[in-house]
């Protein structure tokens, strides 16, 4: 059995070491397909026009908002990745903050997007929050994206990539509830990103399990990677679609 308090150690140091990779995480990690940021406003039961995007890193989801013609608000708790997103988006309002104690009015948004970082809050005084801010009928929505595993060489070579560290963190599967909000629907949307060998080892170096890892533990790992992928036919002769599988969990504020 694990030690509660080496866990929690552990997973605040992972939650909290993005920043000094800030730079690297904008250029490899992928954004959000259209279709599943669209299925995640439409579980709103109002018109979304503000937006508020969670723990948005270095904008990759922000940028697909406001793209999408919404005004949107990033709310990052890390300086330097909220650095790097106000040098990508200088357009977009930035405020330094976290999820449980969120720096907006009350009822400043329509919808509230969380991008590959719900499983690193305080669940309950976050949606406490959250539904502090939405107005009545706007949307929580949560989106990952993760390897398409249904596909062959990309379960091999995810397999590879993992450590004990990486598991049990938000692997799981289980029911999300929060009060104030209606049940949490659930869609799966087909995503790509394209890359190189270098490019997709360059995104998995990105990942927590890895920037906490020893140096020799890293470097063993991406070698192992980097063998795999130049003996697969689809990765070992130039630049190809990575594929991925986008969860969005949405929810209504009553």
């Amino acid at each position: 059995m694990s030690d509660p308090s080496t866990d929690a150690e552990l997973r605040a140091q992972r939650a909290s070491s993005f920043g000094d990779q800030a730079s690297a995480y904008a250029r490899h990690r992928p954004d959000y397909p259209r279709a599943a940021l669209e299925w995640g406003m439409s579980g709103a039961n109002r018109p979304v026009r503000d937006v508020l995007d969670l723990a948005a890193g270095t904008g990759k989801l922000t940028e697909g908002l406001v793209d999408l013609g919404r005004s949107v608000t990033a709310v990052e708790p890390d300086p330097g990745m909220l650095a790097e997103l106000s040098r990508r988006l200088p357009d977009v309002p930035a405020l330094l903050g976290k999820a449980e104690d969120i720096p907006l009015p009350d009822g400043s948004a329509d919808a509230v997007f969380v991008g590959q970082a719900l499983h690193w809050f305080d669940l309950e005084p976050a949606f406490a929050q959250i539904r502090r801010i939405l107005r009545p009928g706007g949307a929580v929505v949560a989106l990952w994206n993760h390897d398409d595993e249904s596909v062959p060489w990309v379960l091999e070579f995810a397999r590879l990539v993992r450590t004990g560290i990486s598991r049990g963190f938000s692997d799981e599967e289980r029911t999300l509830r929060a009060d104030g909000f209606g049940p949490f629907e659930q869609d799966r949307f087909a995503h790509t990103h394209r890359r190189s060998i270098e490019s997709l080892l360059a995104t998995v170096a990105t990942h927590s399990h890895l920037l906490v890892a020893s140096a020799q533990d890293r470097d063993e790992q991406l070698a192992r990677a980097r063998a795999y992928l130049e003996s697969v036919p689809e990765t070992g002769t130039g630049e190809f679609d990575y594929p991925l599988v986008t969860t969005v969990l949405r929810a209504r504020r009553s």
